[in-house]
């Protein structure tokens, strides 16, 4: 598969096959990803790669949690800023109402929007869970290399015929994460991502998002040939 291949074929899977993921295919996935670069080196990721026993428990405990406390914990950063302004705000609506979209879910159906949100808690049903942390003492940058190391970690993934979804939403839930995973104290979680089969079958995973065009997102200075 050419790298190209791999970028244009990528999606974030929102339903999984329960089929079980190899413990040498997962170490295979991240044995290449992590020599994703990063500034001087640093490499300053770190997962847990949790499924079968395991990783049931910290689903039913999460869920049991929603049940009290639906909003999540108290999430160490801001997923998206305060008052995002537009093309920013307009591309996140969209996206989720294309979502929403595709398995018929309208405005109005709260229950069903709020179903479709606390599968990303399930992971979707996918068989392995990702954790990535983050040394508290890092900044922006480093941050920008976990985001490589995990871009990276998801493009070889379809390699082994394998989707993902990166999930910052996991972030909300760190606290009872830590309970499961007992991460040092100096590490901060990052994301979660599901890992497994996608199910083809699925309405959700039909979905496209948009993206900006060259010439939106480039500024071209000269002179070029070609």
């Amino acid at each position: 598969m050419f790298v190209a291949d791999a970028l244009l074929s990528r999606i974030s899977c929102r339903k999984f096959l329960p089929d079980p993921v190899p413990l040498n295919t997962v170490r295979d996935i991240i044995d290449k990803a992590r020599w994703a670069p990063s500034g001087g080196n640093l490499q300053p990721w770190h997962l847990y790669a949790i499924t079968g026993d395991a990783l049931t428990g910290l689903l039913d405990d999460v869920a049991r949690k929603m049940e009290v406390i639906p909003r999540g914990e108290r999430p160490e950063y801001l997923v998206y800023p305060d008052g995002l302004k537009d093309p920013y705000e307009a591309r996140r609506f969209k996206c989720g109402e294309d979502l929403y979209a595709t398995i018929g879910v309208t405005r109005d159906n709260k229950p069903g929007r709020l179903a479709q949100f606390r599968q990303n808690f399930q992971l979707f049903g996918a068989p392995v869970g990702l954790f990535a942390y983050i040394d508290r003492q890092m900044g922006p940058p480093q941050w920008s290399d976990m985001g490589m190391f995990l871009q990276s970690l998801m493009l070889v993934a379809l390699e082994h015929g394998l989707h993902t979804c990166a999930q910052e939403a996991w972030a909300q839930w760190h606290y009872t994460i830590a309970e499961h995973l007992d991460p040092p104290k100096e590490w901060m979680l990052f994301c979660g991502i599901a890992l497994g089969y996608m199910d083809e079958g699925a309405p959700v995973n039909r979905l496209r998002t948009e993206r900006a065009t060259v010439d939106e997102i480039t500024t071209f200075v000269g002179p070029w040939t070609g």
